[in-house]
């Protein structure tokens, strides 16, 4: 029982289980305010443009609720909420550009850091320089003159 608590503990105090936390922690987080953003910022001047009409109150209704004779309803109606969907699907793709983003940014500031420094350019030889530089590079060849 020992060792499965030891290899418990070894396993989730691993850097990559420890750094996934963290993202899953901060993605939720990032989340609730994109989802805010789109609810709240986005979607309404959306809806006033498309006629003041909200995603979330799209809907079909399949069946009827059944009332008696009180007005009451007895059974509720079936009602299919694509509207629903259709907000859904529009804070995905918020959430999904948002992330692109942000990850492509902070992708770019690794790359910053990650460039070599440029290699120092090689001096200028003179012609002597340069002839001696070839009659050495033929003499290890043997001697040849083809290239």
């Amino acid at each position: 029982m020992k060792k499965f608590f030891e290899d418990f503990k070894a396993f989730a105090m691993r850097g990559n289980v420890v750094d996934m936390t963290v993202g899953v922690v901060i993605g939720a987080a990032f989340g609730k305010i994109v989802s805010s953003l789109v609810s709240d910022i986005i979607m309404p001047p959306l809806g006033i443009l498309i006629g003041g009409v909200s995603f979330t109150d799209l809907s079909v209704t399949l069946k009827e609720a059944v009332t008696n004779s009180m007005g009451e309803v007895t059974t509720p109606a079936v009602v299919m909420n694509y509207g629903m969907f259709v907000q859904t699907i529009v804070d995905f793709i918020i959430i999904a550009f948002s992330i692109f983003v942000l990850v492509r940014f902070i992708n770019s500031l690794h790359k910053k850091k990650e460039e070599p420094a440029a290699a120092p350019e090689e001096p200028q030889l003179t012609l002597d320089q340069e002839l001696l530089t070839q009659i050495r590079d033929l003499l290890k060849r043997g001697g040849s003159s083809e290239k």
